[in-house]
């Protein structure tokens, strides 16, 4: 990625650069030869159809991914951001490694010619369009394309970015390829579009008797084994585990800050108010006040907090407002300055390196060079290739779009900002020097200029200290067989997550550190943690009650999860016995309903496709079999999910037949349909069948 990367947050840029790291390690040699056996099995994350994953080559790209997620929202990293790009930097490898064993394995290929038309042809490929556009006419420039190929030659840099960008072209091509040939597989016959449209357009009008589930006593019904297993043997493919899992039981030791800790930090940021009033150096009192350290710099409406967003903008400059609540902190604000200015700029740069041009005094030397350069009537697009550093924009000739503020590091963001349309000014940030463009301003609000300090509400150390004396009490205590009773002794409850999976960071909702999960993964069913884990908000202990593997579970390991189901089907047993006493000998469903004590419910004009009883719920199994009768019988009993029914249809009306060109339309929408679902099942089906070692837990 170029140094521009931590410049600006591009949402598309992330995944532009993940892709390209991934199909270099995907494509590349990534297992280091000549390691032993064992050496490689220590640093395997993971292990795709026989193909290792090294550690190392997987860390770099999590950091990376990690590294562009901080720049997208902002602020460090947290766990939640790392184990996001854990799973994400996962779920591509895996993906790409299934899609090109595919595609390997039905021999497609891509071919020299079909490479150079994909750059230099006719209809080059999306990725060399975007890349060599003129920013400034909108066309794609093929001059500007050879100039950076004959770059790549005699520039390493360029070269690289430019093989990168090859490999990119060259893997969507293939899975372009391997997509069509997936869709050319998938059809849908006429009969499919007829069938599509009565299920959508025929109506049902129809009576029922409802002996709703609900009407049965519970404690009239005593589960046995059988009835489990009928129950279990039913819906077995319900109980299949994708990867293991583990339940456990954990006890929350509240540690949030009190009413006392949040007054205390109010009273804090209170006496810093005056202080920020009178302080003549704001930068300075904000970096050594503030927990968030904002910097001092203009903010346009929205990038405040609310209420802060709600006050200064209304307020004479010089004001100090405040404090205010505001997501877990009290922050006060001082108002330095307002004006009205663009909301956003388009502009374009080159960037120095001041440690390789010797200095930041030789590279500011360089870049007037370069500016004077540009007075003379060179082309800007000419110069960034040639001379500038940030390998991101470099080969957009060192466009960089449209930015607002905010997206930018302050000395950068007030020349582009400060400065008129069509200046070019020599700007040095923490990046190096920059020669900058301006080329349009768009909009025009106001901005105040602003020096927020805040501070979090915390619990204190006697909040902290009370909290951990609860957890290490109850830790002391607890055993396998207690660990319920004691929480309940101190007043807490054993609360209990039945699907904890390995790269999971919370249980039930509620935060918890990795290290928590990689104890649980560690322990066998019925260890007790001999140690408390801490998150921001709780101590926390914890019990593994079992091991669920990978595949359909046992009916032991699912027993107490499915009791409402098995005790439904009781329920049915018993309402469709004294459903079919009404049914047998009746004509009729009023017949039946009379029988029952209960009245026929009349419902009008429902389809196929949406298979709900108003008022009810949705009934696939009733509205299937409505439409199977005939008109004026009653049906048998049905076993739905609110009870059990017995239907008898009034009547049916068809739609007007399709004429040809809406059945054709009808079978292009479901064709379309289809060949999106296709994906997914493939997916699901080389998932399935792939041999996968997921390793993470013992690294993250």
């Amino acid at each position: 990625m170029g140094l521009m990367g931590n410049l600006r947050n591009r949402a598309g840029l992330v995944i532009f650069v993940i892709g390209l790291a991934i199909v270099a390690f995907l494509l590349g040699d990534a297992l280091r030869s000549g390691a032993p056996f064992w050496a490689q099995k220590q640093n395997e994350v993971g292990n795709i159809n026989g193909n290792s994953i090294d550690y190392q080559n997987f860390n770099a790209l999590v950091e990376q991914t990690s590294n562009q997620y901080q720049q997208q929202m902002g602020g460090a990293e947290t766990p939640q951001i790392k184990n996001f790009a854990v799973q994400q930097v996962w779920n591509q490898m895996v993906s790409q490694e299934l899609l090109n064993s595919e595609i390997e394995k039905v021999g497609i290929t891509l071919g020299k010619k079909e490479l150079n038309d994909l750059i230099s042809g006719p209809n080059p490929a999306q990725q060399i369009v975007q890349a060599f556009t003129n920013p400034q006419t909108g066309q794609f420039d093929r001059t500007y394309l050879a100039q950076v190929i004959t770059e790549a030659k005699s520039n390493p840099q360029i070269a690289q970015q430019w093989e990168s960008m090859l490999e990119q072209i060259r893997s969507q091509r293939l899975a372009e390829k391997y997509s069509n040939l997936v869709g050319s597989s998938v059809y849908v016959t006429a009969l499919e579009a007829q069938d599509e449209y009565t299920a959508k357009n025929k109506l049902a009008n129809f009576k029922y008797v409802l002996l709703d589930y609900s009407s049965v006593n519970e404690a009239e019904i005593k589960l046995t084994e059988a009835d489990y297993k009928e129950y279990y043997d039913k819906n077995k493919n319900l109980f299949r585990n994708e990867e293991e899992t583990r339940a456990v039981e954990y006890i929350l030791i509240d540690a949030r800050p009190t009413k006392k800790d949040s007054a205390a930090t109010l009273a804090s940021i209170q006496s810093l108010k005056q202080e920020l009033s009178a302080s003549k150096n704001d930068s300075s009192f904000v970096t050594i006040n503030s927990d968030n350290k904002a910097p001092v710099t203009y903010y346009k409406k929205g990038q405040l907090s609310a209420a802060l967003d709600s006050v200064v903008f209304n307020v004479p400059v010089g004001t100090t407002v405040g404090p205010y609540a505001s997501n877990g902190h009290y922050e006060i604000a001082k108002v330095i300055d307002s004006k009205f200015s663009a909301d956003s700029v388009k502009a374009s740069h080159i960037l120095l390196n001041a440690a390789a041009e010797g200095g930041v005094e030789k590279a500011k030397a360089k870049a007037d060079s370069i500016k004077g350069l540009l007075a003379k009537g060179e082309k800007f697009e000419t110069l960034a290739i040639e001379f500038s550093q940030d390998q991101a924009s470099k080969v957009n000739g060192g466009d960089l779009g449209t930015f607002t503020r905010g997206q930018m590091v302050g000395p950068f963001e007030e020349a582009a900002f400060n400065n008129k349309p069509g200046d070019v000014v020599v700007v040095e940030s923490q990046f190096g020097v920059h020669v900058l463009k301006i080329e349009k301003h768009i909009g025009n609000s106001k901005i105040v200029k602003v020096a927020v300090v805040d501070k979090a509400i915390v619990a204190g150390k006697e909040t902290t200290d009370a909290a951990y004396t609860k957890a290490n009490n109850i830790l002391s205590e607890i055993n396998s067989k207690n660990f319920a009773d004691v929480a309940k002794k101190h007043n807490l409850t054993a609360e209990r997550s039945v699907r904890l999976r390995a790269m999971d960071n919370t249980l039930n909702g509620v935060e918890v550190p990795r290290e928590l999960v990689r104890w649980v993964y560690e322990s066998k069913a019925g260890d007790v943690t001999d140690k408390i884990f801490e998150s921001n908000d709780h101590f926390i202990l914890t019990k593994t009650v079992s091991v669920s593997p990978k595949g359909i579970q046992p009916l032991e390991a699912i027993k107490s999860e499915i009791q409402l189901g098995v005790t439904n089907l009781v329920k049915a047993r018993m309402l469709k016995e004294k459903m079919n006493n009404a049914l047998n000998g009746a004509t009729s469903i009023d017949q039946v309903a009379q029988k029952l004590g209960k009245s026929a419910i009349n419902v009008e004009n429902i389809v196929l496709a949406n298979p709900v009883i108003p008022g009810v719920s949705f009934e696939s199994a009733v509205v299937g079999t409505v439409f199977g009768l005939q008109p004026n019988k009653p049906s048998k009993s049905i076993e739905g999910t609110q009870g059990v029914y017995a239907v008898q249809v009034s009547s049916f009306v068809n739609p007007k037949e399709m004429v040809e060109s809406e059945r054709k339309a009808q079978q292009k929408q479901l064709l379309a349909a289809k060949q999106q679902r296709s994906w997914g099942s493939i997916f699901k089906a080389l998932m399935d069948n792939a041999d996968i070692d997921d390793n993470r837990i013992r690294f993250y």
